[in-house]
């Protein structure tokens, strides 16, 4: 299965039987199966009927339109979801256990931390200049994730692990910022919006994470809204929050190496300065076209490896409620 990504001006999309063939500036392109499709991400500006939405969904494939300077997504179409709507109720009142939730949000927590206390180690043997900073955060996460070992679901409330999660979460940025060029001006996790090019890249990588989280959950009779960790909240998909949470470390070392061997440069973001901040506030910072080329093919090759253990983890929670649900 593959993604299609457009990003051209002048673009529209038709359907052709088993197909879907993107026409560009009028010129018609190579058509893609529709059997070979999972998802399409359209950035920017594109034509197409209902019919192909229609055909789309039909087929399952996701659609996704992001903003070339922004993030976050602007609309998606999932495609049908699973039509065991038992898995759904079984969902619903396995959140509304207080055992089943934290137990859920309690392993989310452990293997983020897990793979953030990995990441510095990493960092700290690839980065001895930058010792200090990076054997500070390593202690602060091996610290959170001893705590984490001793205590149990029961001890742990959401608010408290949202703390936990929180500090070790600034102490690995705060590594990170050790080890990319300062040029790049990374000093924290900022976001709405991102001011520099780590953040901006790590924005739009959480993002088409989250929506592939989604898109998986849903295939699979799951609600994306419906979440363990993260509370309900309107207009979020709390589910696919929980279930890319242990998986943004993985993100973040993508990002730091895309930065480090150079793929992408600082040359290839601009500041959007027809952006109507407050005065004092710092202008958007946003992936160019020739950046996001890059972006792209990296972003499926490289994560590749990640997709396919999201799937195998959604099928797991589905198995863990199933086996909850004859329990209860």
């Amino acid at each position: 299965m593959t993604t299609l990504w457009l990003d051209h001006r002048h673009v529209e999309l038709r359907i052709e039987p088993g197909a879907l063939v993107p026409y560009v500036a009028g010129e018609r392109w190579r058509p893609v199966p529709l059997r070979l499709l999972e998802r399409v991400v359209i950035v920017g500006n594109c034509q197409l009927a209902a019919s192909v939405l229609g055909a789309l969904a039909e087929a399952g494939v996701a659609v996704a339109i992001l903003s070339p300077r922004k993030s976050a997504r602007r609309a998606w179409l999932m495609g049908p979801g699973h039509k065991d709507a038992t898995l759904r109720l079984a969902q619903l009142r396995a959140a509304n256990d207080d055992a089943f939730r934290r137990q859920v949000a309690l392993a989310a927590v452990r293997a983020k931390l897990r793979r953030q206390l990995q990441l510095v180690q990493d960092m700290r043997r690839q980065r001895p200049d930058a010792g200090p900073e990076l054997k500070r955060a390593e202690d602060i996460i091996a610290g959170i994730c001893a705590s984490l070992q001793t205590g149990t679901p029961a001890d742990l409330d959401s608010e408290t692990l949202r703390g936990l999660e929180g500090s070790a979460s600034r102490a690995q940025f705060k590594a990170l910022g050790a080890v990319l060029p300062a040029s790049l001006e990374f000093t924290s996790r900022r976001r709405r919006p991102p001011p520099d090019p780590v953040n901006a890249l790590l924005s739009l990588g959480y993002t088409l994470l989250h929506h592939r989280a989604a898109q998986v959950a849903w295939a699979c009779g799951l609600d994306p809204l419906i979440g363990f960790f993260h509370e309900p909240s309107h207009g979020r998909e709390s589910l696919a929050a929980d279930l890319i949470e242990p998986w943004r470390p993985e993100v973040d070392r993508w990002v730091w190496r895309m930065f480090a061997e150079q793929r992408l440069r600082k040359t290839h973001f601009h500041q959007d300065k027809t952006a109507s901040q407050p005065t004092e506030a710092p202008l958007p910072c946003y992936l160019g076209k020739a950046g996001r080329r890059i972006f792209y093919e990296a972003f499926e090759t490289d994560l590749a490896p990640l997709f396919r253990a999201l799937r195998l983890q959604v099928r797991a929670l589905v198995r863990e409620i199933r086996q909850w649900s004859v329990q209860a």
